[in-house]
C-alpha cells in the first residue's frame, strides 16, 4: 500500500476551506493508501492526536505573523515525518509559506512526488509574495500536478498560467453529514422565522474579515425592503467594525460564532444566501455551496479570477453584481424578495448544481482517479 503525507495548514476540528478540503481527500484515500498528516497546533503544544484513525502531528504554535503560523517545532517534526514515514505522495495545500521553505529543503533530497493543492495566490501580504517568488517558483517547477478548485482560478493566476500542462481541476466539495437535516433542526428553523416574526430571511455567514464583503451588505440594508431581515453569522477582526456601521439599521442582525447544529436551522430558515465576498482570496466558497444545497438563490459580487462564479452561475443558480457596489447588490436582493417565483426556480437549479458538482462522491472520484494515475506514471517510470 502507497504512503501519503498530508500537509494542510491547520486540521480537524479547526474549521476552514482549506483544512475541511484536507480532510475530504484524507477520507477518499482510506483503505487505498496508508496517510499520516501534520500540521500545526491550535494552541502552543505538540501533539500527536488519531483523528478518524488518521495520525494527526500538530506541532505547537508559538505566534502568528501576517496570517501565517510560526511554530520552533515543524522543521525538526516534517523532516522526521518525511525520513521515518517515507511517504510516496506528498500533497501539500498551498500558500503555507512558513512550512513550503522547510518542505522545500526536504524534498530537495527525495523522490516521492509532489501534488501541490493550490488554494489561492498570496494577495493581500504582496511584499511577503514578493520575498516568496523564488520558494512558489520551485514547488510550482517540482510538483508533478497543481490543482485548482475551480477552472476559473488558472485563467487568472500569473503563477497557474506558466504552469498551465501541469494544472488540473477538481472542485471541492461540501460535508452531506455535517449538513443533514433532522427534525430537531426542521423545529429550530421554524422558530427562528417566529423570532423573526416570519420576514424574509437574508443570511450571511463567515469569517469578519475585509475579503469577505460584509460591510458592503451592511450597508445595503439602508436599501432593502423592509419586511426582510439580514442576519450575520461569524465573527472575527472586523466584527466590532460591522456592528458600529449597522448601528443605525434595525434590520441588520449578528448572531456570533454558529454551532454546526444552529447552523443548519439558518441554512433552512433563510430564503436568500448572501456572499459578498470581493477578491481572488475567496477561491472557491465552501459555505457558499453548503447555501446552495439548502435549495437558496445566492446573491454574489462579481470576482475576476475567484471560483465563487463558477459555483454560483449569475441567473440560473442565483444573482451576480458589480464588484463592491451596495446598491446593485440590494437591489438583486429585493428582486429576489419581490419574486417568489423566481427566488424559487434559482434556489432549485442551486441545489440541482451542488448535488452535480461538489458532493463527496464525485470530490471521491477524482481524487482516486488523480492519485492512481500518479502512481501509474510512478510504476511505469
Amino acid at each position: 500500500m502507497q504512503k501519503i503525507l498530508h500537509i494542510p495548514n491547520y486540521y480537524k476540528p479547526h474549521i476552514g476551506g482549506i483544512e475541511q478540503t484536507c480532510h475530504d481527500i484524507v477520507e477518499s484515500c482510506k483503505n487505498k493508501f496508508e496517510q499520516k498528516v501534520i500540521c500545526f497546533s491550535e494552541n502552543s503544544e505538540d501533539k500527536i492526536e488519531i483523528i478518524d484513525d488518521i495520525e494527526v502531528t500538530k506541532c505547537g504554535v508559538w505566534k502568528k505573523i501576517a496570517s501565517q503560523s510560526i511554530s520552533f517545532s515543524y522543521p525538526k517534526k516534517l523532516k522526521e515525518i518525511i525520513n521515518n514515514f517515507n511517504p510516496d505522495i506528498v500533497i501539500f495545500h498551498y500558500p503555507n509559506p512558513y512550512v513550503s521553505h522547510y518542505l522545500r529543503k526536504i524534498l530537495l533530497r527525495k523522490k516521492c512526488k509532489l501534488v501541490l493543492w493550490y488554494h489561492a495566490d498570496i494577495i493581500k501580504q504582496k511584499s511577503v509574495s514578493f520575498l516568496l517568488t523564488r520558494q512558489t517558483k520551485w514547488l510550482l517547477n517540482r510538483a508533478e500536478v497543481i490543482i485548482s478548485t475551480s477552472p476559473i482560478y488558472p485563467q487568472f493566476s500569473e503563477n497557474l498560467k506558466k504552469h498551465s500542462d501541469k494544472v488540473k481541476v477538481i472542485p471541492s466539495c461540501i460535508n452531506e453529514e455535517r449538513l443533514y437535516v433532522t427534525e430537531e433542526d426542521k423545529i429550530k428553523a421554524k422558530k427562528i422565522k417566529e423570532q423573526y416574526e416570519n420576514k424574509k430571511i437574508i443570511f450571511a455567514f463567515g469569517r469578519h474579515v475585509k475579503y469577505k464583503g460584509l460591510i458592503y451588505l451592511v450597508e445595503s440594508a439602508e436599501l432593502i425592503n423592509k419586511d426582510a431581515v439580514i442576519l450575520i453569522g461569524g465573527k472575527g477582526p472586523l466584527t466590532d467594525e460591522l456592528k458600529s456601521a449597522a448601528n443605525r439599521y434595525d434590520n441588520i442582525h449578528f448572531l456570533g460564532r454558529i454551532s454546526d447544529e444552529d447552523l443548519k436551522g439558518y441554512l433552512l430558515a433563510m430564503d436568500i444566501y448572501a456572499f459578498p465576498s470581493i477578491t481572488k482570496n475567496e477561491a472557491f466558497g465552501l459555505s457558499l455551496a453548503e447555501g446552495m444545497y439548502f435549495g437558496r438563490p445566492a446573491v454574489t459580487f462579481t470576482i475576476e479570477g475567484s471560483g465563487v462564479n463558477y459555483v454560483s452561475i449569475n441567473n440560473v443558480t442565483g444573482l451576480e453584481v458589480e464588484n463592491s457596489n451596495y446598491k446593485e447588490l440590494a437591489k438583486a436582493i429585493n428582486k429576489l424578495l419581490e419574486d417568489d417565483k423566481l427566488r424559487e426556480e434559482l434556489g432549485n437549479n442551486a441545489r440541482m448544481r451542488v448535488y452535480e458538482n461538489f458532493l463527496f462522491n464525485k470530490f471521491k472520484e477524482n481524487v482516486l482517479e488523480l492519485l492512481e494515475e500518479e502512481t501509474k506514471n510512478e510504476s511505469s517510470n
